[in-house]
């Protein structure tokens, strides 16, 4: 007869094996450190935390609260996530970019219920763009009849409209902000667990979460380890602020069609206008020893509208001449099971056509109704492999500004080609035929209407209109191989960029797999 001690330490120990094997299959919520600390974890409540003090659990970490983070984090956070947001420095950023937010990211905005940031910070409304070349001007209007009288784009300065966003984030009770830097994630077998880091007064901490949404902006030290980095810097901005002065076309940005490349202006304030003058290369010459100035008083001034030549150069005189770098990236994601990447850490374009926000808004859009029916984040596997949907479905808005803003770019950029500068004017000519010619492209470029297919189509317009200009009024020799370059130039723009973004997702998203990826069932 077996000795009950023995049958009593047999059933205790099959009572804890049962037990060790139902945490590691996700059967408690409360497991939410990594195996080599679980044992130090105790339970309390709706936290874990590690006795030490050195961990606490989340649904959500979020690390950045620039506009990607601190619109997510509201958004998740209204949805009844806990949501802790990791931000470097939550001080109101001092930008040049990210000031001009085209119509359908204002329309994102409004489905996240974020509208009213840009209120109280003395944004203005946009309607459209004019375009200035040779002494020429003509004005784009974005196709606003089938909207609330209330939709347009708006501009503003980017560090008040990241600070209102903040505040609206951490005004809900299951948001925490918190100041520090993310040294790294925290990986255990493969997955994700959360992110080490350290605090304002330089205390190291970790905090766990069964996801971590990385957002900590262009220049991500975290990016590496969850998505094949292929950054390009084709140009810099040279930012300056013109002070009491109003533009030529009220409530419109103003692109010159500059050589080398083109010059922005757009009011931030309802007394200071934004100028933009890119650079082409990775440098510019010198703000301190005053070759900046140089350059821009004797190249760019030169080049800039009469109606605005004045203010351009008592903008440069006050000084407070201020550079950054134009990068672009094709979003390359490794599927790392407990994380995502959002924002300029993901994905970048050249900020030419102001199209950064509404890539990111609608970004959260897209990843907001994914993760709304589900009410467990915990089985990391089987959620990265739900979440690669999110890759393909945000697509038809993502490529299409993407793919937009580079060629439009090398469209708009002065060439020693002679095909590139016939389509450089080609474009312009185009543009201002008004009508469906203008529409078209114009809505495309404000984020109404993110079709791949209709932006391919529009281009090559422009290309053939180029050509039929070139043909009258009679095709010689020399005119019919400039339009064969022409074409030949186009398609040379075009399609690297389209490559870049996916062909298949780009145009075919519904062949794609992961594009019919259901929620898990639990």
């Amino acid at each position: 007869m077996v000795d009950q001690n023995v049958l009593a330490a047999l059933f205790g120990f099959a009572i804890f094996y049962g037990f060790l094997i139902f945490r590691k299959a996700g059967g408690t919520r409360k497991s939410c450190l990594p195996e080599e600390t679980a044992a130090t974890t105790v339970i309390d409540g709706s936290e874990c935390r590690s006795k030490d003090g050195g961990g606490e659990y989340f649904d959500v970490i979020i690390v950045g609260a620039g506009v990607a983070g601190a619109a997510l984090a509201h958004t998740l956070g209204k949805d009844g996530r806990r949501v802790r947001v990791i931000e470097r420095d939550l001080t109101e950023p001092d930008r040049i970019v990210g000031e001009l937010l085209q119509p359908g990211g204002y329309l994102k905005l409004i489905e996240l219920g974020l509208e009213d940031c840009v209120e109280q910070i003395d944004s203005q409304r946009v309607f459209g763009y004019a375009l200035f070349k040779d002494g020429k001007s003509t004005r784009l209007s974005y196709p606003l009849e089938k909207f609330h009288s209330e939709i347009s784009g708006r501009s503003f300065h980017n560090g008040r409209f990241i600070q209102r966003m903040r505040e609206k984030a951490a005004s809900l009770p299951n948001v925490q902000l918190e100041q520090g830097t993310v040294a790294s994630l925290l990986e255990d077998e493969g997955t994700i667990r959360g992110v080490q880091y350290k605090t304002k007064s330089a205390e190291d901490l970790k905090a766990y979460a069964p996801l971590t949404i990385v957002c900590d902006g262009c220049f991500s030290n975290l990016r590496r380890s969850l998505c094949n980095p292929k950054v390009d810097v084709p140009s810099c901005f040279v930012g300056l602020v013109l002070e009491n002065f109003q533009l030529p076309f009220a409530n419109h940005g103003h692109v010159v069609l500059a050589d080398p490349s083109p010059i922005l202006f757009y009011p931030i304030s309802s007394t200071e206008i934004r100028c933009l003058v890119d650079v082409p290369g990775q440098k510019v010459p010198s703000v301190s020893n005053g070759e900046m100035e140089k350059y821009l008083k004797t190249v760019v001034a030169p080049q800039v509208p009469i109606e605005l030549r004045d203010a351009f150069i008592s903008a440069i005189e006050r000084g407070n001449i201020r550079t950054m770098p134009n990068r672009s990236m094709p979003a390359a994601p490794h599927p790392t099971p407990g994380a995502l990447l959002m924002g300029d850490a993901f994905n970048m374009r050249h900020p030419l056509t102001g199209g950064g926000m509404t890539v990111a808004l609608s970004d959260i859009v897209v990843l907001r109704n994914l993760l709304r029916p589900l009410h467990d984040l915990n089985d990391s596997s089987t959620l990265c492999k739900y979440l690669e949907s999110f890759y393909t479905l945000r697509k038809p808005v993502a490529s299409t500004i993407n793919t937009l803003a580079g060629a439009l770019y090398k469209v708009f950029s002065a060439s020693p080609d002679k095909a590139r500068n016939e389509m450089r004017q080609a474009c312009f000519d185009y543009l201002s035929l008004g009508g469906v010619f203008s529409d078209g492209p114009v809505s495309l470029l404000s984020g109404l209407n993110p079709r791949p297919l209709s932006l391919v189509c529009h281009f090559f317009a422009v290309a053939i209109y180029g050509i039929g200009r070139l043909m009258l009024p009679f095709p010689s020799p020399g005119r019919i191989w400039i339009g064969a370059r022409l074409i030949s130039s186009a398609s040379g723009i075009i399609f690297p960029i389209i490559k870049a973004e996916g062909v298949r997702q780009m145009f075919f998203p519904a062949t794609v797999p992961a594009y019919y990826r259901a929620p898990p069932i639990k």
